[in-house]
Parts: C-alpha cells; sequence; structure tokens
C-alpha cells in the first residue's frame, strides 16, 4: 500500500530549501568525485557517475533521510591496489559484490554493532573527520595566486553574514554563484575544477562488468569487496547518527544498510566506484536546509545535469568557493565543547576521543580509527567493571562465611580467586566453609573455572564447601560448565536478583 504519510515527510515537506541545498551539494560534489577517482587511479567519470548513481537510488532505498551518499575517500584507498593489479573492471565486479555483502549484512542486523560505539568514538570519529575535511583542502591553499585568499576569505563571509539577512536561499550556493561570476567576469588567475581533472562528456550507460566469472576472479575481489563493504557501512552507519543528532531525528539502520548495497550495486552496473555517506556533504545539505530525500535525490540529478549539459561552465567553477564551503563544513563538524570537555569528562573517556582522533588523522581509515576507540572503550569499561567486585569473610558458630559481591568473568576471575584463598590461612579457621553468591553473577566459562578451583582448593586442605545463592542465569552457567556439582559440593539456587 502506498504511503502518502511518507512521501509527504520525506519528500515534499520542504521541497524549496531540499532542491536549493541539493544545488549547493551537487556542486561541492564534483572536486571531491574527481579527487577520490584520483586517489583510486581511475578515469574521474568513474567517480562522477558513481557521485550521481549512489546519490539518486540511495534517496529512494536509504534509512536516513537527508543524508548525502556518494563516491568517498575512504572506498577510494582501499581499491587502489586492486585497480593498480588487475583494472577498472575488476573494480566495477567488487563493487558489485561490496553491495551483495552490504544487503546481507542488512539481512543479519549488523548494524545493531553500532550500538556498541561510544559517544566518545562517534566525538572523535567527527573531529578527525573534520580535521581530514580541512587538510584535504590544504593543496589549494598553499603554492597558489595570492588573489585565492581573498576569494576564500570573501566566500566565507557571505556563507557566514548572509543567513543574518535572509535563508531564502543557502548562503553557500550564494557564494559559489558571486564569486565564480567575479573570477569568470575578471579573468582572475585561480585554481578552477576544471583543472582537477577531464570532465565527462555525455550520459553514464549500463554495463556489465567485463571480467571473467571464474573461481580466481572471486578470490581476486573478495578481500576487496568486504573491505569496502565493512568501511562503507561503518562510516555510513557512524554519518546516519550525527545526521540523527543534527536533526533529532530517528534513521532506520537496517534500511541504510541495504540502501547502500543497492546503490553501490547500480553504481557498477553504470561504471562508478563504490562509496557510501559523506559526513561533509552530509552536514552541507542540513546546514543549507535539506532534510528529505528530495535534498539527496536533487544532488544526484543536479551533478547528472551539470555534468551533461554544463560541463564546460562547471570546469570554470573557481576552487576558491568550494574550499570556502569546506572549510564551513570543518568549522561545522568539528565538535568545540570537546575540547574543554576534555578537564570535565572522565579520562577514560577523553583518552578513547582522543586515540580515536589520532589513529584516524594518522592512517587516514575511519574503520582502523573507530576500531581501536571501540576496543579501548571495551578496555576501559572491562576495567571499570572489574572493580565492582567485593569478598567479605565472616565466622559463623561452627562455619566461615565468604559473602561475594559483583561480576565475575573473564577480567575478574583473579580476585576472585585470591579473595577465597584456602580457609586455612586464618587463624579462626573453620571445618565448613559457605560461599554466599546471593550478591554476585557468574558471566561466563572464565567464572565457572574459578569457582572450580576455589571449591577444589578448599576440599584439598580438608574443608566441606557449600556454595549457595546462585541466581538462575548463574546456576544454569555452572550446571553446563562447572564440575562443581560433581564433587559433592552442595549448590543452593536463588533467584535472579
Amino acid at each position: 500500500m502506498f504511503d502518502t504519510a511518507a512521501l509527504r515527510r520525506d519528500w515534499l515537506a520542504n521541497p524549496r530549501k531540499d532542491i536549493l541545498a541539493g544545488i549547493v551539494v551537487a556542486l561541492a560534489l564534483i572536486p571531491e568525485a574527481i579527487g577520490f577517482s584520483i586517489i583510486a587511479g581511475v578515469d574521474p567519470r568513474v567517480g562522477l557517475y558513481a557521485s550521481i548513481a549512489i546519490a539518486m537510488v540511495i534517496a529512494f532505498t536509504g534509512g536516513r533521510p537527508g543524508m548525502i551518499s556518494a563516491a568517498t575517500a575512504a572506498v577510494a584507498v582501499v581499491v587502489v591496489p586492486l585497480v593498480r593489479d588487475h583494472g577498472v573492471e575488476y573494480l566495477f565486479a567488487a563493487t558489485i559484490l561490496m553491495g551483495i555483502f552490504q544487503g546481507i549484512a542488512a539481512i543479519m542486523r549488523l548494524d545493531l554493532l553500532m550500538q556498541f560505539v561510544s559517544r566518545s568514538v562517534i566525538t572523535g570519529f567527527v573531529n578527525a573527520l573534520a580535521i581530514l575535511i580541512f587538510m584535504a583542502q590544504l593543496p589549494e591553499l598553499i603554492g597558489v595566486p595570492f588573489i585565492t585568499y581573498p576569494l576564500i576569505a570573501g566566500a566565507l563571509a557571505i556563507i557566514y553574514l548572509l543567513p543574518k539577512l535572509t535563508t531564502a536561499v543557502p548562503s553557500p550556493l550564494v557564494a559559489i554563484i558571486i564569486v565564480g561570476a567575479i573570477t569568470i567576469g575578471m579573468d582572475l588567475d585561480v585554481n578552477t575544477v576544471g583543472d582537477m581533472g577531464e570532465l565527462p562528456e555525455g550520459l553514464p550507460y549500463f554495463v556489465l562488468p567485463d571480467v571473467p566469472l571464474t573461481w580466481e576472479t572471486l578470490q581476486i575481489i573478495l578481500p576487496y569487496s568486504l573491505t569496502m563493504a565493512a568501511v562503507g557501512l561503518l562510516e555510513s552507519l557512524l554519518t546516519a547518527q550525527i545526521v540523527d543528532d543534527m536533526t533529532h531525528t530517528d534513521s532506520n539502520k537496517k534500511r541504510e544498510c541495504a540502501g547502500q548495497g543497492v546503490s553501490n550495486v547500480v553504481a557498477a552496473l553504470f561504471g562508478g566506484m563504490g562509496g557510501c555517506a559523506m559526513i561533509g556533504q552530509s552536514v552541507i545539505n542540513v546546514t543549507s536546509g535539506g532534510r528529505g530525500r528530495l535534498s539527496t535525490f536533487t544532488a544526484g540529478l543536479t551533478l547528472l545535469v551539470l555534468l551533461a549539459v554544463l560541463g564546460p561552465i562547471v570546469g570554470q567553477i573557481p576552487m576558491a568557493a568550494l574550499v570556502a564551503v569546506m572549510i564551513m563544513v570543518s568549522i561545522g563538524t568539528f565538535s568545540w565543547n570537546s575540547i574543554p570537555n576534555l578537564r570535565h569528562h572522565p579520562w577514560p573517556s577523553s583518552v578513547v576521543m582522543l586515540t580515536t582522533v589520532v589513529v584516524v588523522v594518522a592512517t587516514h581509515n575511519l574503520a582502523m580509527g573507530v576500531l581501536a576507540g571501540v576496543l579501548l572503550s571495551g578496555i576501559f569499561f572491562t576495567g571499570k567493571v572489574r572493580q565492582m567486585f567485593s569478598v567479605e569473610r565472616v565466622r559463623e558458630a561452627e562455619q566461615a562465611v565468604y559473602t561475594v559481591k559483583g561480576q565475575i568473568f573473564f577480567a575478574s576471575v583473579d580476585l576472585f580467586e585470591r579473595a577465597l584463598g584456602p580457609e586455612g590461612n586464618y587463624e579462626d579457621a573453620s571445618d565448613h566453609v559457605v560461599i554466599d553468591v546471593t550478591g554476585a553473577h557468574f558471566w561466563d566459562i572464565s567464572a565457572t573455572a574459578a569457582l572450580d578451583k576455589v571449591v577444589e582448593r578448599m576440599r584439598r586442605h580438608g574443608r566441606s564447601v557449600q556454595v549457595r545463592g546462585l541466581n538462575t542465569a548463574s546456576a544454569d552457567l555452572v550446571d553446563k560448565f562447572a564440575l562443581t556439582d560433581k564433587t559433592g559440593v552442595e549448590i543452593g539456587l536463588a533467584p535472579h536478583p
């Protein structure tokens, strides 16, 4: 059944702002797509065609309205060896397989793994991207004609001051038009979009990758496809979370995974490379007023029209105007409050954030940075939970009672084993020992093995042992994996606390 409410919400809620924002994004996509093509070692049209196809398709299939997806550096750097050693046709085949893997990821609900990415990692990811976006503009700021700097300053002034007068038209679009008119009208000697690479003529067309359908081909492309799929989904899901926060709305992460897969398959079938969500262009879109799917579709359609009809004019757009837009994106993307928060947040959170930033900037690999942040978050969390553990020994009548509280798992078993040493070490040692775990929880086989070790050690020193207070979940784990119930030890059950 056709959902008219979704049509109005996602496509027709604010068409004027969506269309104007999409035009701004399309202009900003051109140098990016050309640059990513150069990184991958392919013709500029491969990146441009990919951006067109991905943006137009993801507008329908994606799960995050207003987010921009296109050819990206994160995917481009992965395929450099593949293109160098086997050619661009293998890149197209690998991109199709990449899309299939992303569809499988959606079915397997791998998007739920985002639940394990902490806020500190996301903040580090955002800050690292802001730094990388700015660093990518440095070639257009160093060794260029002096007139470039006043043009960039003027464009930035328009971008930041125009909204104080009117928001009817996105200020980045006005800046591009005015600076472009000045440079073209005065015939200024500045770098232009056309200097980055030859813009393609004509429209993209459907074509199947010209590779043999053999096991050898699969062996060649499989590692690249898996890596591209993982990197693409990681960046897309993180960007979706950031856009969620910026717009105070939710997105469908499962649908986004599937949508990324479909868009990459279509891109490859029309001569494009793989891609994913772009935080820079997404920020441009949102700050320019784009919120719906129409903005994303407009970006792809405008890019198609610009290349097919207005190629010579587009080639004359000064890079100074686009650099100013990207500097705005860099400034707007960086989480400035994260700097004073370094003193106020817990030190492990600050370390995780800074580690994510350093690894991403140092390696230019978003996946490596996020992985480092997630692993470090896990280590710090494990250490914190490990300390939530205590054992108290009390002598009651003819028995010694050890009251255990906290979480017993692989990181805390050493504390557990040391705290429940041989009963004979105490002056008031008893022949009967009770281990009360009512306030504890056993999580894994390391915990059950530790219980085995403690009980066996007590018995070896001539003590009878009773374990009492196991909650239902812990008791199930002990029944399956521990040896205590096979050595005459009484296990008393208690409900889950």
